[in-house]
């Protein structure tokens, strides 16, 4: 009998086995039958759990797993793949509210990139550690392998998994969790996962679907840019739909997912109407207005020219284009006439003391906002800031990263054929239609409505 992927929507048990057409490609197999849903007991709150009431209205993951006491790792040896920004919403590690579970026991840590510390910069490799304070071993899934091995899962029972990821898909948060399931469905280890919000809510869809050929540690779906799905819910698609986890199928279908969603959060919350507060993902991604900018600026500054921050601050927020003076790319971005969007020259000091311009990103209307429509317009401003076109200049390690990044081989020929004359419009307009297909075909897997 085939195992099951199981759904903690307390109190209910939910297992998984729909599918979703279109986003894998032709499959062999039909879908495997859900299992029926079966009725947990009432949920009974932790001897540990706080009770005290609380000013904002989100219950983490990992908060309803303290709430109900525990159960789903009830009498399991666990690992936790997480990282600064897993805490629950007391701002309390994950890593401590595990240890003090009555009835498990955590026996291993394991790092993402910019590791558990969240202190090393972007694509740095780091090494196996010990944990100072709890004095567990840290298996680094940035460093000699990007997914857990065998020897580093044996013992355990389940792998919780507790980051918080920012709605992107190059951020690569998702894609090691993708990583961490094939290697427990192929080592019979479960996986649980503490869901998070998705700081840009579960309605934004944008920019272009990744084409296969582009897979990568940056990349491992084939999902829109910024794909409005919680972590949880990218899990969730992943394990029920044949040739999303790179593992067999009797594997897929013997694997065991357990979800443990959220309660409060609604798709329509951005991150400020969470009441949470924002613990920073990454060395530069430290807010909430760089989570938007990230999405925003991040694939236009890839080899183009421009760059993101202004001197050491605004990053993903600023701009800046070398020989361009500000007020010229205030004039020139405004001239775009994107929707949802502002521009206006800023100056700061930068690491010597002296003034340095550029120009800051404002979003004036969220839901006209584009996420990544602002990346294209710089693509293409920049052939003509760098003629004839800086994209025929790279290397080709830099055109494999801009590729892997942005996901469109049919934008990349279009950019290196017609530069300056790319026709940004109308292939925003074809993401766009792509994209809402995409959240069409994805609502089965939402958790949240």
């Amino acid at each position: 009998m085939p195992g099951y992927a199981r759904l903690l929507l307390l109190p209910f048990l939910i297992t998984l086995g729909a599918t979703l057409t279109g986003l894998t490609g032709c499959r062999s197999k039909p879908p495997v039958k859900p299992t029926p849903a079966r009725t947990l007991p009432a949920p009974t709150p932790s001897p540990a759990a706080p009770s005290i009431a609380f000013p904002f209205p989100v219950m983490l993951g990992v908060d309803v797993l303290e709430a109900t006491g525990f159960r789903a790792i009830a009498g399991k040896k666990v690992g936790l793949l997480t990282h600064p920004a897993g805490v629950n919403r007391r701002g309390e590690s994950t890593i401590e509210v595990l240890r003090r579970a009555p009835n498990a026991r955590l026996t291993a840590l394991f790092a993402p990139e910019h590791s558990l510390s969240g202190d090393i910069k972007a694509s740095v490799n780091f090494e196996d550690s010990i944990d100072p304070r709890t004095r567990l071993p840290i298996h680094s899934l940035h460093g000699k392998n990007r997914k857990p091995t065998s020897a580093q899962l044996k013992g355990l029972d389940a792998l919780v998994i507790d980051l918080q990821d920012i709605g992107v898909r190059s951020y690569t948060y998702n894609v090691v969790m993708r990583y961490a399931m094939d290697a427990c469905f192929e080592n019979n280890v479960e996986v649980i996962i503490l869901d998070r919000p998705n700081p840009l809510g579960g309605f934004k869809v944008d920019g272009p679907l990744l084409d296969r050929e582009w897979f990568s540690g940056v990349g491992a779906y084939r999902i829109p840019y910024v794909h409005g799905l919680t972590m949880a819910e990218i899990a969730r698609l992943a394990a029920s739909e044949p040739g999303i986890l790179a593992v067999p199928e009797n594997v897929r279908r013997k694997g065991r997912l357990t979800l443990v969603p959220m309660r409060g959060w609604k798709r329509s919350m951005r991150w400020p109407e969470t009441g949470l507060t924002f613990v920073p993902t990454s060395p530069m991604v430290r807010d909430f207005p760089t989570v938007m900018g990230y999405a925003m600026t991040g694939l236009g500054c890839e080899y183009s020219g421009f760059k993101h921050g202004v001197g050491v601050q605004y990053p993903f927020r600023g701009l800046t284009f070398r020989g361009v003076p500000a007020d010229r790319l205030v004039r020139d971005l405004t001239a775009l006439d994107i929707p949802g969007l502002s521009f206006r020259k800023i100056t700061v000091a930068d690491a010597s003391g002296a003034p340095k311009e550029g120009v800051y990103v404002d979003v004036t209307n969220w839901q006209a906002w584009r996420p990544t429509e602002l990346s294209f317009h710089l693509m293409r401003l920049a052939c003509r800031y760098d003629p004839p076109n800086p994209f025929n200049k790279i290397t080709p390690v830099q055109a494999r990263s801009f590729n892997i990044h942005v996901g469109s081989t049919a934008w990349w020929n279009a950019l290196k054929r017609d530069g300056a004359r790319v026709d940004v419009e109308a292939n925003i307009a074809a993401w766009r239609t792509q994209a809402l297909t995409y959240q069409q075909l994805t609502r089965k897997y939402w958790l949240y409505n």
